[in-house]
């Protein structure tokens, strides 16, 4: 058999959002259009997204989250500085808030981490073979640090680095958007020497940010996998880093292996209003059209022949 050029973990992310979510990850793993999950264990459908992992053999992490829904550790669930006035996770921007205003406690965090890793075991019946944030609050200050000595102890290899070569080219990108995306990079590269220190290991480069919702088309990941093969400079990337590639930024050894990839995707079916969900039910992201996009463009025949075409070896993070 050939070496592969590349080889691309594509992850469905969200898995157990809603049932809706879970039929299209799971079609799009059978379709071998996705090669990885990422569960959520304080959503609405996360006992069957693992049975379905099991039924399957899908390869499974963790979707570790502190910004939506509720905690699964009950100790935080009547009070804690995680959840805002009406005892729910702050949300995205709101978790942001309250970390800049040093509202959260980390010992919170470190706790509510620690009882998702143990709920995905029960869930599962194993440790995650990767496990990232959702909404990428793994890099954040102060929480990057907790959550690389989560992973350290439960010997968890694998995690989720979002700086994503050419994103800082992306024309289409709406203002609030890019300005978002450009602190998730900046927050991610201070991240790196952090999970290097715990031995913590990564993809060579990152996708996602770029492809995500009806910005996905096959166009657009053949273009975000052509740029991650060439591995561009941090300088090019648009941050302020010591003059190297983000090959040698990220400890990767140059020897002639293949490259290796994370392609983040959300395919699935609109969720519906009032189903799903991690406690306060739907957001729009998952109401939205999106989803079906997402699935449609990640199972396009041009799309699979063009892995084979460039020797692009679909796998999962346990398999790097």
């Amino acid at each position: 058999m050939p070496q592969p050029r590349l080889k691309l973990v594509v992850t469905g992310d969200d898995f157990g959002y809603c049932l809706l979510r879970n039929r299209g990850i799971v079609e799009s793993f059978q379709a071998g259009a996705i090669s990885n999950v990422s569960l959520l264990v304080n959503a609405s459908s996360a006992h069957d997204a693992a049975e379905q992992a099991r039924r399957y053999n899908i390869p499974i992490g963790l979707h570790a989250n502190l910004s939506e829904g509720l905690p699964v550790c009950e100790r935080l669930q009547k009070r804690s500085s995680l959840l805002n006035e009406d005892g729910f996770f702050h949300g995205k921007m709101g978790f942001r808030k309250a970390l800049r205003n040093g509202q959260l406690k980390m010992a919170e965090v470190e706790l509510e981490l620690r009882a998702q890793v143990q709920l995905f075991c029960e869930l599962t019946g194993h440790l995650p073979y990767h496990m990232d944030g959702h909404q990428h609050v793994h890099v954040l200050p102060g929480v990057r640090e907790v959550f690389a000595q989560v992973l350290s102890d439960h010997q968890i290899r694998f995690t989720r680095v979002p700086v994503e070569p050419g994103l800082h080219a992306c024309s289409w990108l709406p203002p609030h958007l890019k300005d978002f995306y450009t602190q998730v990079e900046k927050d991610a590269l201070e991240s790196v020497g952090i999970f290097l220190k715990h031995g913590i290991r990564w993809p060579d480069a990152y996708i996602g940010l770029t492809t995500m919702g009806n910005h996905m088309s096959v166009a657009s990941i053949k273009a975000a996998i052509c740029k991650a093969i060439e591995v561009p400079s941090a300088q090019e990337n648009g941050v302020t880093t010591p003059r190297c590639e983000l090959s040698s930024l990220f400890g990767i050894s140059k020897q002639d292996r293949p490259r290796t990839v994370e392609l983040m995707v959300h395919p699935g079916y609109p969720s519906l209003p009032y189903e799903g969900g991690c406690g306060e039910g739907a957001d729009d992201f998952s109401q939205s059209l999106d989803r079906k996009h997402e699935l449609d463009t990640l199972t396009d025949p041009a799309l699979l022949e063009f892995y084979k075409e460039k020797k692009v070896q679909l796998c999962a993070f346990k398999d790097l």
